[in-house]
């Protein structure tokens, strides 16, 4: 099927997904603890028997049962070399069920791995476990491909950077998305949806984890925004436990009712995930064929993301100061750091520019004696997961941008690409392979523009190339070129013509290099604020600069008030409303500080910081500088450690910290506790309390692991003695152990309805045991309410919460 098909289909109908496969599987014999796929393969009828019947339902679309079926998730039952094989067995198997009529969709999941900084999977890594699975699955003959099920937004670009170097095929991508709105990594729908349809999926948006009614508000915030069609697959509402089974809260008339909701908040896409059955999309699409369908927009507005966060340009927005501060040129200390691979010292002039109010970063790692396109990688992978704002990737290196595109979770900006023709023929089409807006600068192979009309020729001319690839004019930012003033008195002039020509005529926003008008002349910064203001009166929607001018800022805020970009001067009254205004010491996890005098008030408060911040690499130099200045290991972890890391539990619950901050914050006092464990040994004489003993595991049948580990990474730095019994564990060796250790705890972990089960199993067996440790359970489909129906002890939402209840259960 070629994409223009696709989406013709979808300018008339409603695409009609099929219904869980994995809850149907379960149901109709699969055991707990194999890999789905191979027992598909094994017992083909009953795939066969499901997918004919969503066939008949009135399903387009049936998913291929290859979930599972990448390198990753195969090596966890030692089948990674059967990979294609199983792969084009199972379309062979879809085939013959639904015939030709229904489309048959390779599916792509999570591979279970997280990516780097956060374990030692890199992004290409991760690229190339999906790459062969796409392989087979074209080989086989799939019309289309769906990734689903995804909670990393930059997995999701691995698999999409797969398949599109791959294969022409359409690809819908589906995230999941956790109760509070957000991927387990902080990505909201919105971010997400930007991100990947500029990539180039085909469809964007939401499966699993939530019932319909959630999903509802979900389509809501993408629509404005969705220049693709929108994809919904909810679950039959939320599970609970009857009678020794998972079942789910909606029956197929509830459902849906709510799928034609849906449809009215814009999905185009729409079928059922766990729960669902033949009856459930029978009555759906009864319900939802004949509402009328709400096409995708022709445009999203100028925005960049992060994984974290998106910015708007332009239009009604504040003017965006581009933080510069990144760029070795003149910078001996960031020289020096970039030499040695040290990237803390990049992350710390990232926080410094946020808190003076940089809401994008530009990166350029440039200068003589270093692997540049490697330095450049570095950078992006740490700036990508500490900071929240969106990057702007600025080398005169070709490779080095695009290595920094390939593996930035968002949606980045390139600095920048003129008519030169390198970066005509070169640059331009890699910026729009990664779905990136670009800086235009309005220079040629010829040099600077003679005159303002050169300037629009060559302005015209570079997006006349940009056009043909695909891009619009909201894509862009023209440079206004700027000059000095001191050796051409019309510097100004030329670029505040530019600038309004590009807001008032052309139809871009624009971006200026402030320092440049000023060069060679005193005082600098009064020339450059000056020039601000003018610029932003003609319209100019960005600006690169120092954060740290405080002038400039003030000014900044002051012109976007009059230039009505304040709306109703929020920002202005924010910053100045206050006369008495006392300057609160800013929050913790924003900047990375420094030690200053090397006392003891400055280590404290650097440890401190540094748990917050995640900063593992250089932690233990100032845990040896606090035991030279007289602390026990017990002061250091009692009064610096234990209270940074509730200080990040605190940040996670209020969701200014997702998953990545969690586990970072929690590997740096993993550091700082394992230097520290020896010297505790030793002092045993200090009256050290005894650990109490928790074995934690995710139950048999479930290979996911990564809520888990970080269960078991915070509990360790809070004191409890951990026995990790790894994941797909059987309850005899779960209820062996604890008796084994006489654990206080047992901590049981699930990600699937077809697994959670396997609690009861384990805590039926801890009871005919006799063993004292109370059970507590978890895992992205456990509830309280299913917690208390097994007879658990208690049931954590999160890893923070987990810490929260181990104290409370364990306190004597």
């Amino acid at each position: 099927m070629t994409k223009k098909a696709f989406r013709e289909y979808l300018k008339n109908n409603i695409l009609i997904l099929d219904g869980a496969t994995g809850t149907e599987l379960q149901k109709k014999g699969m055991p707990r603890g194999v890999c789905p796929e191979k027992w598909v393969i094994e017992n083909k009828e009953v795939i066969m028997d499901i997918q004919r019947g969503y066939a008949e339902a009135g399903s387009k679309v049936v998913y291929a049962c290859t979930f599972g079926c990448n390198s990753i998730k195969l090596s966890e039952f030692d089948l990674q070399d059967e990979l294609e094989k199983m792969n084009k067995e199972l379309v062979r198997i879809s085939r013959e069920a639904v015939g030709n009529d229904v489309w048959v969709a390779g599916d792509l999941s999570p591979t279970g791995a997280q990516i780097f900084p956060l374990s030692n999977y890199h992004f290409e890594d991760i690229v190339n476990a999906y790459k062969p699975q796409v392989k087979a699955l074209v080989e086989a003959g799939v019309d289309l491909f769906v990734i689903e099920t995804m909670m990393n937004v930059n997995e999701a670009r691995a698999a999409l950077i797969a398949i599109k170097e791959t294969c022409d095929l359409p690809v819908m991508v589906s995230m999941t998305y956790e109760k509070n709105g957000y991927t387990l990594n902080g990505t909201d729908p919105v971010t997400a949806l930007i991100t990947l349809q500029n990539l180039g999926a085909d469809a964007v948006g939401c499966n699993c984890s939530t019932g319909p009614d959630d999903m509802t508000n979900i389509v809501k915030a993408m629509k404005p925004y969705a220049k693709v069609p929108l994809i919904v697959k909810p679950n039959a509402g939320l599970p609970k436990y009857e009678k020794g089974e998972t079942v789910f809260d909606m029956d197929e008339e509830e459902f849906s009712d709510y799928g034609t909701l849906l449809v009215e908040a814009g999905a185009n896409i729409i079928g059922g995930c766990c729960g669902t059955t033949k009856a459930f999309i029978s009555k759906l699409k009864n319900k939802v064929e004949d509402c009328e369908i709400k096409l995708w927009n022709e445009k999203q507005g100028s925005v960049l993301t992060s994984e974290r966060k998106r910015v708007f340009i332009g239009e009604d927005n504040p003017t965006i100061i581009v933080g510069e501060r990144i760029n070795p040129t003149g910078k001996k200390k960031l020289q020096e750091n970039l030499r040695n691979g040290n990237m803390d010292y990049v992350v710390s002039l990232a926080y410094e520019q946020i808190e003076k109010g940089a809401t994008v970063l530009d990166v350029n790692v440039g200068m003589n004696g270093i692997d540049e396109v490697g330095i450049m990688r570095q950078a992006v992978e740490q700036l990508s997961t500490y900071v929240k704002v969106p990057l702007c990737i600025d080398s005169s290196t070709i490779e080095a941008i695009e290595a920094a595109l390939r593996i930035y979770p968002g949606r980045a900006l390139v600095n920048s690409i003129s008519l030169e023709k390198h970066k005509i023929d070169r640059l331009l089409p890699i910026a729009k392979k990664y779905g990136a807006m670009f800086i235009l600068l309005p220079l040629s192979d010829s040099g600077l523009p003679k005159d303002i009309d050169e300037k629009h020729n060559i302005i015209n001319e570079i997006y006349s190339h940009a056009e043909k690839l695909g891009y619009q004019k909201e894509d862009i930012i023209v440079d206004g070129l700027v000059t000095t003033i001191a050796s051409n008195g019309n510097a100004a002039e030329s670029t505040l013509e530019t600038i309004r020509w590009c807001s008032d005529d052309f139809g871009t926003g624009t971006i200026v290099g402030l320092s440049n008008i000023s060069f060679g002349l005193p005082e600098r910064k009064l020339i450059n604020t000056a020039f601000l203001a003018m610029a932003i009166g003609k319209g100019l929607t960005m600006a690169i600069a120092n954060p740290s001018d405080e002038l400039l800022m003030n000014i900044k805020k002051a012109s976007d008030v009059l230039a009505m970009r304040d709306k109703d001067s929020l920002t202005y009254i924010d910053s100045f409303g206050k006369q008495d205004k006392i300057k609160v010491k800013k929050e913790i996890g924003q900047t990375k500080s420094e030690m200053n005098n090397g006392n003891e008030i400055d280590v404290k408060q650097t440890i401190y910081e540094m748990v917050v911040n995640g900063e593992k690499e250089t932690i233990v130099d100032y845990v040896k500088k606090s035991l030279d200045c007289g602390d026990i290991p017990q002061v250091i972890i009692k009064e610096y450690l234990i209270p940074a890391i509730a200080k990040v539990g605190e940040l996670f619950e209020d969701k200014t910290y997702f998953l990545p901050q969690l586990i970072m914050s929690a590997e740096a006092m993993k550091v700082a506790m394992d230097y520290l464990d020896p010297l505790l040994e030793k002092g045993k004489d200090n009256n050290i309390e005894q650990k109490k003993k928790i074995v934690i595991a995710t139950v048999k049948g479930d290979i996911h692991d990564i809520g888990k580990n970080l269960v078991a990474l915070m509990l360790k730095n809070y004191g409890f003695d951990v026995i990790d019994l790894g994941k797909d564990v059987p309850k005899e060796v779960i209820v062996d152990k604890a008796k084994e250790v006489d654990a206080d705890i047992i901590a049981l972990s699930a990600l699937m309805t077809t697994t959670m089960l396997e609690m009861e199993n384990v805590i039926k067996l801890v009871k005919e045991e006799n063993l004292r440790a109370k059970v507590i359970i978890g895992g992205a489909v456990i509830t309280d309410e299913y917690a208390k129906e097994i007879g658990a002890d208690g049931y954590s939402e999160d890893a923070n919460m987990a810490v929260k209840l181990a104290k409370k259960l364990t306190r004597d």
